[in-house]
């Protein structure tokens, strides 16, 4: 089968790899100069995998596939860009988001070591122990190194057959026939389109605006004090420092750098491509949320401010709809980076069988 993926996030490249095992003859486009762009939200420097979900308990489950897919990923790479660093979370308030985790992990019987404030502080000594409950960690989880992932997946596809149309913006689709017309004129004719255009897929299947909403945010790189590059050097990837923040952390490992991010930061938008210049002080007022737990915070150094756009559904579930001859896939509400190679297989798996019904069941983690 010909088949035309638009979008060449970790979704677009993930199912380009899994069609192209399977046979079919695959057009990978993407509208950046280069893969990964650093306006996908595939694109920055490590994203988070790890099993604690709370309460969307099918999602959780699901890790273990997606372990599963990201290992047959890197046999086919000849490399792991995966660090298990561990997952730690810190609970501030009574059924706070770490709160929440926590009791996932009690329903789920996933074993963690939970630790007094004394205890983690003294582990972790960039936590302030006097401003928060308890915290906990799991040696399962840590960090996906995003960009080598996309430059050793994009070598992996050029040497075995898929066309990479870079620099390529979609000026429409047409389901009916199956067709992508490219900005300058250029038509591509397919027997499927998949569309992994994350932020982007509004534009291209505006009829899906009763599902999807874009919302804009904002990360941050820091420079630690000194004293304490060794202990966030050694940490594992924080989920949530609970309280109202609720905000992430991801460590500086293999190379990287320290990132923070928070839900509380993202906001609606109708164009992806706007306000993606960091405004003044955005990077401060982020990292600041994240005292408490974390002590001496005024001493971390901004380096480096990035915005990332997003599609969400209203439940935070992965979402997919067949449109003719177009397959849209949209998997982003901001947790999706850990399932992309799981995710690509499952595409790949409803091009082969046509079930893009159960495809849509497992992507709401419905099929587990």
């Amino acid at each position: 089968m010909r088949v035309t993926i638009v979008g060449a996030g970790i979704m677009g490249l993930a199912t380009a790899w899994s069609l192209a095992k399977r046979g079919h003859q695959v057009t990978l486009v993407e509208q950046a100069a280069t893969i990964p762009s650093n306006l996908a939200a595939s694109g920055d420097q490590h994203r988070m995998i790890r099993r604690a979900y709370g309460a969307q308990g099918g999602y959780a489950a699901l890790i273990t596939e997606a372990y599963d897919a990201w290992d047959e990923l890197w046999a086919d790479l000849g490399a792991s860009h995966y660090v298990a660093a561990g997952i730690l979370c810190i609970c501030q308030d009574p059924d706070d988001e770490a709160d929440r985790f926590r009791q996932g992990f009690d329903a789920a019987g996933t074993p963690y070591e939970r630790l007094t404030p004394d205890e983690a502080a003294a582990r972790y000594r960039f936590l302030d122990g006097g401003t928060f409950r308890y915290a906990f960690r799991t040696p399962e989880g840590g960090a996906l190194l995003c960009q080598r992932i996309a430059a050793d997946l994009l070598h992996w596809l050029t040497e075995h057959g898929v066309e990479v149309l870079t620099d390529q913006r979609v000026a429409g689709l047409d389901p009916e026939r199956g067709t992508v017309t490219l900005d300058g004129g250029a038509v591509l004719t397919s027997d499927l389109v998949v569309t992994t255009a994350g932020a982007w897929t509004l534009r291209l299947l505006p009829e899906l605006a009763d599902t999807l909403q874009v919302y804009r945010t904002a990360v941050v790189y820091l420079d630690p004090p000194a004293d304490l590059a060794d202990a966030w050097a050694k940490a594992p990837a924080i989920l949530s420092v609970g309280g109202w923040c609720e905000g992430y952390v991801l460590p500086p490992v293999d190379g990287t750098g320290l990132k923070f991010g928070a839900g509380f930061m993202k906001r609606a938008t109708d164009d992806p491509n706007a306000d993606r210049t960091p405004e003044p002080g955005e990077g401060e007022r982020l990292r600041d949320a994240f005292a408490p737990p974390f002590a001496r915070i005024a001493e971390y150094r901004v380096r480096d401010v990035l915005t990332c756009a997003y599609t969400f559904t209203a439940d935070d579930s992965f979402y997919s709809r067949q449109i003719g001859k177009v397959l849209a896939v949209s998997a982003c509400s901001g947790h999706a980076y850990k399932f992309g190679a799981a995710i690509g297989r499952r595409v790949a798996e409803a091009v082969d069988t046509g079930a893009t019904d159960r495809l849509q069941r497992w992507l709401r983690a419905e099929l587990v």
